[in-house]
């Protein structure tokens, strides 16, 4: 059919150019010249055609691809038809008829075929009489897509009634005949108007400011929201009805979509060995799954958990017989262990993201904490140092900035450590800080989810604190990144957007439960902040390799200042001791660096 009518084409085209150019006159035609230009123009565009697959299904009927290549290939033909014309003697036809032939026959194919498909998908469309007013935020190809999909399955339950986008250029676009009906603002009113139960966020990038905002008009008009989620969650990039699904905290707090770049990260860790302290836990689990992808010559998973390594061994490889040479078993607290392990496996990268981090529980036994955060790093460092590591990333935290619990100043004093570690030694040395992660162990999400199912109040420490957030695929990948980019000696801190309230989180979990509880307000701990920070005082921040990445020098403190440290002390001790060593790591500021 579609040789046939592409046929036709040609045919009808060069008869209308013809009898246009000869104003009606037919007397001065040249009908075999005609006959053959005609016939000419037909079987190269038929020959080149085949070549390229045109009829046989390469493109979607009527798609712009399709019409491209019928344009490419109508364009070929007119060419040669031109040529042939323009050496005959005499010509067959005016030099203008081929030209105005090609166009003409383009336009009639391309518009046939568009005409045909929206025949075709107008018969298709169908919506169910019982269907469910749906709003769609955004207008875009998420958007285009959705529609597409909903108004050709009407077992979905769904109608799209109107779209919503902050583009006043789109003010008058429809989509499948779904026209556009203003911007965020109009969102309340037109779920008033046209009896809409449901709002579905279309926009696969969409920022959480975005998200945000539409799940809290949402809330004030009582609707439910559904989202797309990012495109590299969504099977070959295409948009499906089963791709919607419900609104989660992930959607509200983490989609960032922070790009990192593989390439450069690929040239750090391909053929390379490295080793992961701290492998079972939340942070050091992504980072085996996300260094494995990239091609390390051996990874190795240290941790003192053996449930925990099993855990990570089986997310890596689908099975965990545990007796492989990439898992080992053994505590960072153990110096004559640690040696011994660095000196077997001679890793080049190191990411060490072993440490306790639970704040409350280590204000109340700070030797603890010294014991795996600086002892323990100090071992991993020392470690390091001997087999040669080339690069080594310690895992920080916002704690660290302006320090005021024991977890800070543990960790302010890893950094300065890191620091030191560089300042000695041939590799590079380097720590990264970033705050919550959402998904992590001991996260405060976990806990309001569990209060939540249990039907108790939902426990918030102050009404107007703030917090970071961030999913564990993007700080992770970050971190990796900073594995390329980092300069020894620094400490990377990655952009977490703007802080959350965690207040705020909380009533949005009990509305997204539909649950009946309370948040009660039970107070700062001894070691928390209203508001966390990412910089301490003095810190510049300055971002030259990635938009994402912001880089910080930081004083180093001797290995030899922590051995004063007396973890069997007193807790208020041991805490003054922490707080003095703290003191002697200053923000350093970028332009000292020099």
């Amino acid at each position: 059919m579609l040789v046939g009518f592409d046929g036709l084409a040609w045919l009808a085209a060069t008869v209308a150019v013809v009898i246009a150019r000869f104003d009606g006159d037919l007397r001065e035609v040249n009908p075999l010249g005609t006959v053959l230009l005609t016939a000419i123009l037909a079987g190269v565009f038929t020959v080149l055609a085949r070549a390229f697959r045109l009829h046989n299904g390469r493109a979607v009927t009527g798609s712009i691809e399709e019409v491209a290549l019928v344009s490419g290939v109508a364009l070929s033909a007119g060419l040669v038809g031109f040529s042939l014309n323009f050496v005959t003697d005499p010509l067959w036809t005016p030099r203008a008829v081929p030209i105005g032939a090609t166009v003409c026959a383009i336009a009639i194919m391309a518009w046939g075929r568009v005409a045909w498909r929206r025949w075709n998908e107008h018969g298709a469309r169908s919506v169910h009489p019982g269907a469910a007013p749906v709003l769609v935020v955004g207008a875009g190809e998420g958007a285009r897509q959705l529609i597409h999909a909903i108004r050709r399955d009407a077992a979905v339950g769904w109608d799209p009634v109107g779209l919503i986008d902050d583009d006043p250029r789109k003010r008058h676009l429809r989509i499948e005949g779904v026209p556009v009906l203003g911007g965020r603002g109009a969102i309340a009113d037109v779920v008033r108007d046209r009896g809409v139960e449901t709002i579905i966020l279309a926009i696969p990038s969409a920022r959480r400011n975005l998200v945000r905002a539409v799940a809290g008009i949402a809330d004030e008009v009582g609707v439910d929201v559904k989202v797309l989620p990012p495109v590299a969650e969504i099977l070959e990039g295409r948009v499906g009805v089963d791709d919607v699904r419900d609104l989660d905290l992930t959607d509200l707090l983490g989609r960032a979509q922070i790009q990192t770049d593989l390439k450069g990260i690929a040239d750090c860790l391909t053929g390379r060995r490295v080793m992961i302290t701290g492998a079972g836990g939340s942070i050091g689990s992504e980072l085996c799954l996300q260094v494995q992808r990239l091609g390390p010559s051996q990874l190795v998973m240290l941790d003192r958990d053996e449930s925990a390594l099993h855990a990570t061994q089986m997310a890596l490889h689908g099975r965990a017989p545990m007796d492989t040479d990439d898992i080992v078993l053994a505590d960072i607290r153990d110096g004559d262990a640690i040696d011994a392990v660095f000196s077997s496996y001679q890793p080049d990268v190191v990411f060490h993201a072993a440490a306790l981090k639970h704040l409350p529980v280590l204000e109340r036994f700070p030797g603890e904490a010294v014991k795996t955060n600086v002892w323990g790093t100090k071992n991993v460092l020392d470690a390091a140092r001997a087999s040669g590591v080339d690069r080594f990333v310690n895992i920080s935290t916002d704690k660290a900035a302006n320090p005021i619990s024991v977890l800070g100043y543990t960790k302010r004093v890893a950094e300065g450590l890191t620091a030191a570690c560089d300042r000695d030694g041939d590799g590079t040395y380097l720590s990264v800080r970033f705050g919550n992660v959402l998904g992590s162990r001991g996260s405060v999400l976990t806990s309001f989810v569990h209060q939540i199912a249990a039907g108790l109040p939902v426990t918030v420490t102050h009404p107007d604190a703030t917090r970071y957030f961030m999913t564990i695929e993007e700080a992770v990948g970050l971190v990796i990144q900073a594995t390329a980019i980092g300069n020894g000696g620094e400490v990377l801190v990655l952009d977490m957007g703007e802080a959350v309230n965690i207040h705020a989180v909380a009533r949005r979990l009990i509305a997204m439960s539909h649950a009946s509880v309370d948040v009660e307000f039970i107070g700062l701990r001894p070691g928390e902040k209203v508001h966390e920070e990412l910089f301490g005082d003095g810190e510049v921040d300055t971002r030259p390799e990635h938009p994402s990445v912001s880089h910080v020098r930081v004083m180093p403190l001797s290995f030899s200042a922590v051995q004063s440290l007396d973890p069997w002390a007193s807790p208020p001790a041991v805490i003054r001791g922490l707080q003095r060593l703290a003191r002697q790591l200053p923000p350093r500021l970028v332009e000292e660096a020099g």
